[in-house]
């Protein structure tokens, strides 16, 4: 009995001599990093517009030059158009030529109204009146509506951008014959200015967490999210953002970098540590260090801290010589 009590006493002496280990640790609160995020992203306009004449006819101006910025109603070509005048003139001879024998019919209609209230015309003499003065009356409208085609198709001979753009092309040349559907400039609306980002899957999850930046050519752009697409580009493996410019924009088709910070907490790499053949951090608790593996640590990486509480209390050194159970004291 006595031998017994002395291997027992021998085999506690040690777990009850040994000191707890002096450490210092710190909240995970005030440890945690959120790393920096980035995709690449490009101002894209929405339209694109290549304008075209909309009549037959000789190319007179095209008093715009590529890269050049343009207001809206701004003109971007000029046709000949002397025989389309000489046809809207036509087209204003006839509507007064059928005005005015409209107004003869209807004085003749009134007259033979009151010749037939005294009996002096028959009731047939004036239904033909009456007809006339429709017949008339018709082709009035008929010359009114020509007219209004006329002067349209004279509008057409000015092109005019119908948004503020950039001029990306001339695609005529002045003195070419243009048909119809003949595009004459390509123009970019920088009116309705998009920024588009290629993101991964976990990131487009998240976007709407955080308050990203466009980077292009050492200027920053606020941007403001407008929708992610739920469809996944096959080759890619990625999902296509779309943000606004909620003030000032880059020129269309400016490349560069969307960047924020990942909303999610992070444990610094320095504060990882291998047990086990696993990685994880050392964190306190009533006292005694305890091992918390991190599921998919990498060495050198910030880890996420997404299996850690928000008020844990993460050991910052004398971490190395801890085993999980050790006693700790704060030094």
């Amino acid at each position: 009995m006595r031998i017994a009590l002395c291997v027992l006493a021998l085999l506690c002496a040690p777990a009850m001599a040994a000191p707890p280990v002096p450490i210092k640790s710190r909240p995970l609160s005030e440890l945690a990093i959120h790393p920096q995020r980035e995709a690449s992203a490009q101002a894209v306009s929405l339209n694109l517009a290549k304008l075209s004449a909309e009549l037959a006819a000789r190319i007179d101006r095209i008093p715009v030059e590529p890269g050049q910025r343009i207001a809206k109603g701004a003109v971007v070509a000029r046709l000949d158009c002397t025989d389309t005048r000489i046809a809207a003139q036509r087209a204003q001879a006839a509507l007064e030529s059928s005005q005015a024998r409209l107004k003869l019919a209807r004085l003749q209609l009134q007259r033979s109204a009151e010749l037939a209230a005294k009996n002096f015309i028959s009731g047939d003499a004036l239904d033909t009146k009456k007809t006339e003065a429709a017949v008339v009356a018709a082709e009035v409208r008929l010359d009114t509506a020509a007219r209004a085609a006329a002067q349209r198709d004279v509008g057409k001979c000015t092109l005019r951008s119908p948004f503020p753009a950039i001029v990306e092309a001339r695609l005529a040349q002045v003195g070419e014959l243009a048909s119809p559907g003949t595009p004459i400039v390509q123009l970019w609306d920088t009116s309705r200015l998009q920024l588009s980002a290629q993101l991964q899957a976990d990131d487009a999850d998240r976007l709407a967490q955080v308050r990203p930046v466009f980077i292009s050519q050492g200027h920053e752009y606020a941007v403001k999210l407008l929708r992610i697409s739920p469809a996944m580009n096959l080759a890619s493996r990625t999902r296509e953002a779309r943000f606004s410019f909620p003030q000032s924009a880059p020129a269309p088709g400016s490349n560069g970098v969307l960047r924020w910070r990942d909303p999610r907490a992070f444990v610094p790499a320095d504060y990882l540590i291998r047990r086990n053949n696993t990685l994880g951090v050392f964190v306190v608790s009533q006292g005694r260090a305890r091992f918390v593996p991190l599921p998919d640590a990498q060495e050198g990486r910030p880890a996420s801290a997404a299996a850690l509480s928000a008020d844990v209390v993460l050991v910052t050194d004398g971490r190395y010589a801890l085993q999980d159970g050790m006693a700790v004291t704060q030094r």
